[in-house]
């Protein structure tokens, strides 16, 4: 008989922790979240898999999964055991890693580099939304160019 891989179940929220409940490896699971993802603007947290899950959703090795953790490519919450748990939207950056090293074939410093990259691009794309935004959009630019020039100014 073949066991499901997992299913992400429901969570409830209080300040600072969440309870996630689902299934891995075929038995029900009640995890407490110790640190997380911030709750979206509805309160309520998307689902997070534990480790062994992830990995098979991923399938990937589980030693793989630690080892990016360890380059900070990830940073899975823990439960208060100690448990990894790992967020819908860490599953996403997993599945573009595992894109970049097996199908563009980075190494993982190519990784770091593109992912650093891709993080500064949504950065800039979302000040250029706030300057556009704005009701004096030129005012803003000034004061966004006077924070990049203080910026690289310090960096001398």
């Amino acid at each position: 008989m073949k066991r499901e891989a997992g299913k992400s179940g429901r969570t409830e929220l209080d300040p600072g922790r969440a309870i996630a409940y689902g299934e891995a490896e075929g038995r029900p699971v009640r995890l407490e979240v110790r640190q997380g993802p911030a709750p979206d603007p509805e309160g309520v947290y998307g689902g997070v898999f534990v480790m062994s899950v992830a990995s098979r959703l991923l399938e990937m090795h589980p030693q793989t999964l630690r080892k990016y953790e360890r380059l900070g490519l990830i940073r899975p919450s823990r439960t208060l055991g100690m448990r990894r748990l790992y967020s819908e939207d860490e599953i996403v950056r997993l599945r573009l890693i595992k894109h970049l090293v097996e199908e563009m074939r980075l190494n993982l410093a190519g990784v770091e580099f593109t992912l650093t990259l891709l993080s500064r691009l949504q950065e800039m794309r979302s000040r250029l939304r706030t300057m556009a935004d704005a009701d004096d959009p030129f005012e803003a630019m000034q004061r966004e160019m006077n924070a990049v020039f203080k910026l690289l100014l310090q960096g001398e």
